[in-house]
C-alpha cells in the first residue's frame, strides 16, 4: 500500500455504502442484500486500508494494536446488530469467537507460514512475543468458551448475569495488561528482528486525515452490517447450513483485510508482524468483543449461549497444544503451516459434518 496518498476509492466506498444503505432499506430483499453485502466489504477494506495508513504512522507494535482495534469494532458492530435484530442469535458470539480463534490460529497463521517458507523457507521471529500473546489468549478461550459448559449457577452453556460481567471484567484486564507489555514494558518482544523495511512513513495531516475517514468508514459497516446481517441468516437457513455458519461468515468478513495484511507481511519476510496481528486480532477478539456485547445482553436481556461443544473444546485443546509447539522454537518451517491449515479444515469440515 500507498503511504504518501490516500486512495479515491477508499473515501467513496464508505460514502456509497451509507447511500446504498438509505437506498435499499434496513431490510432488503435477496438481490439487494448482495448488493449491500458487496458494498460492505468494500467498506471493510476502506476502514482497515486508513487503519493501516495510520498503523504505519506509529509504527510496530502499536500499528498491530490500532489495526486489531479497528477490526473488533467491525466485529462488534455485526453481532450487535444481530443481537438486536428481528432475529437474534444466542449463540452468535460463540460462533463469531470460535471462528476468529481458529481463522486466527490456524488459517490466517498457517497460510502465512506456508507463504513465508515457500519464499524464504524458514522465518525467524520472537519466541517471548508469540508466547505472551498465547498466555494471554489460552485463559480468554478457556473463560468464555469452555467454562460456561461447566458453571451449576444456570443450566447448559450461559452465564448468569452476575457471572458474564465478571468474566468480562477478566478478558478486559487481560487484554489491558497484554497491551500494557506489547506497547510498554515489553515492547522489543514484538518488534519484528532483522533489519526495519524501508518506506514512505506518513505524514501527520495524512493522517489525520486518515483518521476521519476511518471513523466515517466504521460508521458505514455498521449500517450496512444491520442490513446485510438478516440475509446471511435467511441465506444460511434456505442452504440448511448450520446456524454456526453466520458466525463464520461474520467472522471471514472481518478478518478479510488483516488476513491480506498478515500474509503480505510473511511474503516479505516479516513472520512477527504476521503473528502480531493474527495472534493479536484473536485476543482483542476476545477481550474487546465480549465486554462490549456482554454490556448489550445485560442490558437488554438477551441471553448469551457461549460454552462450545465437547467436539470443539477438544478441537480447542489440540489447537493450543500445537501452537505452543509452533512457536516454541523461534523459526517456523513448511511442516508447521501445513499442519495448522489442515487442522482449520479439520475444524470446518466438522462443523457441516459433525
Amino acid at each position: 500500500m500507498s503511504h504518501s496518498t490516500i486512495p479515491p476509492w477508499t473515501v467513496a466506498m464508505p460514502v456509497l455504502g451509507a447511500v446504498a444503505y438509505a437506498t435499499l432499506g434496513a431490510n432488503p430483499a435477496p438481490w439487494a442484500g448482495a448488493l449491500l453485502g458487496v458494498a460492505l466489504i468494500a467498506t471493510v477494506l476502506a476502514a482497515v486500508h486508513h487503519a493501516e495508513l495510520l498503523a504505519a504512522r506509529v509504527g510496530d507494535p502499536f500499528g498491530a494494536i490500532l489495526l486489531a482495534l479497528a477490526v473488533t469494532v467491525i466485529e462488534v458492530g455485526l453481532i450487535v446488530s444481530i443481537m438486536l435484530g428481528n432475529k437474534p442469535a444466542p449463540t452468535l458470539v460463540r460462533d463469531t469467537i470460535l471462528a476468529v480463534v481458529m481463522l486466527m490460529l490456524h488459517a490466517i497463521a498457517g497460510a502465512c507460514i506456508v507463504a513465508g517458507a515457500l519464499r524464504h523457507r524458514e522465518q525467524a521471529f520472537r519466541i517471548q512475543g508469540a508466547h505472551a500473546h498465547l498466555i494471554v489468549l489460552i485463559p480468554m478461550v478457556a473463560l468464555t468458551l469452555m467454562i460456561p459448559n461447566y458453571t451449576v449457577s444456570s443450566p447448559g452453556p450461559f452465564y448468569t448475569a452476575t457471572q458474564l460481567v465478571f468474566v468480562s471484567v477478566v478478558c478486559l484486564a487481560l487484554y489491558a495488561a497484554f497491551s500494557f507489555t506489547q506497547t510498554v514494558r515489553h515492547r522489543e518482544h514484538f518488534i519484528p528482528p532483522g533489519p526495519a523495511p524501508d518506506g514512505v512513513r506518513p505524514g501527520a495531516r495524512l493522517a489525520a486525515a486518515a483518521s476521519v475517514l476511518l471513523i466515517v468508514a466504521l460508521i458505514a459497516v455498521v449500517l450496512l452490517a444491520k442490513s446485510v446481517t438478516p440475509v446471511l441468516q435467511a441465506a444460511a437457513s434456505a442452504a440448511g447450513a448450520p446456524a454456526a455458519s453466520v458466525g463464520v461468515a461474520v467472522a471471514a468478513i472481518v478478518l478479510l483485510p488483516e488476513a491480506l495484511a498478515a500474509l503480505a507481511a510473511a511474503r516479505a519476510n516479516r513472520l512477527q508482524t504476521s503473528i502480531n496481528l493474527a495472534l493479536g486480532s484473536a485476543i482483542a477478539s476476545i477481550g474487546l468483543t465480549i465486554p462490549a456485547v456482554a454490556v448489550v445482553a445485560v442490558w437488554t436481556g438477551v441471553p448469551l449461549a457461549l460454552g462450545v461443544s465437547q467436539q470443539d473444546s477438544a478441537l480447542l485443546a489440540l489447537s493450543f497444544l500445537i501452537a505452543l509447539v509452533t512457536y516454541g522454537t523461534g523459526r517456523a518451517s513448511l511442516l508447521a503451516g501445513v499442519v495448522h491449515l489442515l487442522l482449520f479444515a479439520t475444524w470446518l469440515f466438522l462443523l457441516f459434518a459433525p
